[in-house]
């Protein structure tokens, strides 16, 4: 192993909780590593506009929906990062006013055309969050040229290890299937796809609250 990669983890198994400054590298971390993940292929347009509308959309989801609950959590390099939310954190963006407001963000990243699939994996989502009390994993990502490495496992267990020592449940929606056997190792056990029909599978995978 290269002394590059071993720093690498260590900084994977020693993050930090992620400031708002933090918010635009890790936008465009997240948007590089999502590119082609398969239930953003399916709702995002295609083209080379696509990349620009993820970066915003991860800008949002960091900067206005996880930073603020701190706990989002990062290496130093920006190179692997966990958006988790807490249990006292809302699952969805909030009211009909508070979502009229994000519609050009979404009209950018699915256009017209895919807009409606986009309002169809949003709501399988939330019609299928669960109710009891938990830590919700709204995204977890390597940078391209860092996976292969561990750095997701290195993360996930340095999150998860807090998650424990509060007493809660995780839960999380898995759209690729390569990672699957991650989350397993990691005490994540799937529930049911819950995608809409005719789209990839929504994998929801729930972990139990350890002593």
């Amino acid at each position: 192993m290269s002394e590059t990669r071993h720093e690498k983890l260590a900084a994977a198994a020693n993050p930090r909780r992620a400031a708002q400054s933090d918010a635009g590298p890790l936008a465009q971390m997240f948007a590089s590593a999502f590119m082609h993940d398969p239930v953003f292929d399916w709702i995002a347009r295609p083209g080379p506009a696509r990349g620009a509308a993820l970066e915003r959309f991860f800008h949002w989801l960091l900067a206005v929906r996880a930073i603020p609950f701190g706990e989002v959590w990062m290496a130093e390099d920006a190179s692997v990062c966990a958006a988790w939310l807490p249990p006292d954190a809302p699952a969805s963006p909030g009211g009909l006013l508070e979502q009229m407001k994000l519609l050009p963000m979404f009209v950018q990243l699915c256009g017209f055309s895919r807009l409606l699939r986009g309002q169809a994996m949003a709501g399988a989502m939330e019609k299928n969050h669960p109710h009891a009390r938990h830590y919700y994993l709204s995204f977890i990502a390597v940078a391209p040229q860092c996976q292969g490495m561990g750095l997701g496992s290195a993360m996930m267990d340095a999150t998860l290890m807090r998650i424990d020592a509060n007493g809660s449940a995780a839960y999380l929606e898995n759209s690729n299937p390569k990672n699957t056997r991650l989350y397993e190792r990691c005490g994540f056990a799937a529930r049911k796809n819950i995608a809409p029909k005719a789209a990839p599978p929504l994998l929801a995978m729930w972990r139990p609250s350890r002593d």
